[in-house]
Formats: C-alpha cells, structure tokens, sequence
C-alpha cells in the first residue's frame, strides 16, 4: 500500500510539472529573448503591438503590430509563422522641422510640410528557436534565434544567441540577448533628391542591426512577474560590422516589465525610454538634446504582448 503523504506528494508534483510546462514559453519580458519554449506537441496563439512615439518635434507614431503561432516540434524546437503591419504618421517630426517616415515606410517621400499617414503589410516571417541547453539541467541556459522575414520589396534575417541563468528556485530570471539582423530594401527614386545622388534613382538600402540586450525578471508572487530591460542598439551601413566608419546610429534603451501568466493565457507590458548619450556617426544632426531621432530610433517604445496555450 502507498503511504498516503507519498502520494499526495507526487500528486502535486505532478502538478507542478503540468502548469510549468503549459506555460514554459510565457514571455518574462517584453523585447528580450528568454530559452524556454513550448514542449513537443504545445501550441500557442500571440498577438505583440509595439508603439514607438516622439521624435525632435512635430508628432510621430509608429504601431507595428505582430501575429505569430508557435508550435514544438521537440522539446528543443520550436517554430513560429508570422505575420507583420504596421501603421504611422508624422508631421514636422525631423530635427530640421522636416516630416520624415518611420524606417519602414523608407519607400514614401512625402514633402517637407506634409502630413503623413500611412498602413502597410510589412512582411511574413518564420521564427525558429533551437535549445541547445537547458538552464534547469546546467548552469546557463543557451538558444539560438533564426527569423527570415519577406515582405513587399524588403528581405531580413535577424540572428539571436540566447543565454538565459536562473535563481532562487526560478523565481529570478537573468537574460543577454546579442542580435545580428541585416536588411535589404529596394527603394524608388527619391523625387526630391539631387540628381547626382544614389537617392535620385531606383537603389537597393542595406543596413545592419546590432543589439545587445540584457535582463531580469522577479516572480514576486504565482503567476506575477516584474523585470527590467536593457539594449544597446547600433545601425550599422552595409554589413560592415568591425568598420568603424560604417557605424550609424548608436542609441540606448531601458525600462521595466510587468507579466501575468496563467495556466493558458499569458500578457507582458513594457516600457522603453531612449537614454540621452546617442550617437550618430554619419550624420551627427541626427542627435537633439542627446538623443538619435533618425529613422530607426524614436524616444519612446511600449509594447505589449498577449496570448493563450492550447
């Protein structure tokens, strides 16, 4: 006969496996990567909107929304189709009072004055996550994040290595994410440019993303979360990556995270702040008051992510 504290004991257990492995990809913190995924044969549902805000003057909005299912393929695989759009306007936004686009809408050349308001599709996407360890079977956990994305005359490839430690029985939760992302856009002659410059004719734009983010969340409490995120972001013109002189904006952001997740719904909210030590190596105008307000930057990000396990 069991002894009934023993079975009792492995009752709970048990279910202690259960809830952590439904919710074992739950999104701790809002920009960064974490290496849990699903387990084999889990499937997730996640919608993210992201709304990046203020620029040197004028008004600038950008809602770039996400729609992605995830599935696990092994306990080590997971893969995750998506679909990308997004939304923005702008008005006298530049640091010379000019209205520019937000670096998606790159294709567009409203005039100086104009008040611009526009949605596109921006892309589909297929993210895959490989474990190569685990952090609850060794003493740092390692991922690595592949994402091919094709849209309308715009291809990237972002790259992640994923390391992930964590403390007190899991409650503390530690995150580096370093980010390689090149990406083509092949844009229309800008009719306001100088004829004798690459932007008067049809020409293909290649730049790279080099991010290196790191992170921590609290589980205070079940099923409630609190963390902090940090990110160092740097645009880089072509591929040159150790070139120096290829370098262009070199901006940081920072801010906190709060995290609800249950048995099968999930829900992240973060809050970015760009830090007022930017630099912009090309086109040093770029910078007001300390911060990068070229196309790939904005003062603002808040982002949140929600959705539910099946």
């Amino acid at each position: 006969m069991h002894c009934p504290s023993k079975v009792a004991l492995s009752a709970t257990l048990a279910v202690l496996a259960i809830a952590m492995t439904a919710k074992a990809d739950e999104p701790l913190l809002g920009f960064l990567s974490a290496t849990d995924l699903l387990p084999k044969g889990g499937m997730e549902v996640e919608q993210q909107i992201t709304w990046r805000h203020q620029k040197a003057s004028g008004y600038f909005d950008l809602v770039e929304g996400q729609t992605e299912v995830s599935f696990g393929v092994t306990d080590s695989l997971q893969l995750s189709p998506e679909l990308i759009y997004d939304w923005s306007r702008a008005y006298h936004n530049g640091p010379d009072g000019t209205t520019t686009p937000a670096e998606p809408y790159s294709a567009y050349f409203p005039s100086a004055d104009a008040h611009f308001n526009q949605g596109m599709f921006v892309g589909a996407g297929l993210e895959a996550i490989w474990r190569v360890v685990s952090p609850y079977t060794a003493p740092v956990g390692v991922a690595i994040l592949a994402e091919p994305i094709i849209g309308p005359h715009f291809y990237e490839l972002e790259l992640k290595s994923i390391f992930q430690k964590n403390f007190l029985d899991d409650r503390l939760v530690l995150l580096a994410n370093l980010t390689w992302a090149p990406e083509i856009r092949d844009l229309p002659a800008n009719p306001y440019a100088d004829p004798g410059t690459t932007a008067a004719h049809p020409n293909t734009n290649i730049e790279t993303d080099v991010n290196l983010g790191l992170g921590a969340s609290w589980r205070f409490k079940a099923d409630w979360s609190v963390g902090w995120e940090f990110q160092n972001e740097r645009e880089i013109n072509k591929f040159a990556i150790f070139s120096h002189s290829q370098w262009m904006g070199n901006a940081y952001y920072t801010g906190p995270t709060i995290h609800y997740g249950g048995a099968h719904f999930f829900a992240t909210l973060t809050w970015w702040q760009q830090l007022p030590n930017a630099k912009n190596y090309l086109d040093p105008s770029m910078i007001v008051h300390g911060y990068d307000d070229d196309v790939d930057f904005e003062h603002r990000r808040i982002r949140v992510k929600f959705g539910y396990y099946f």
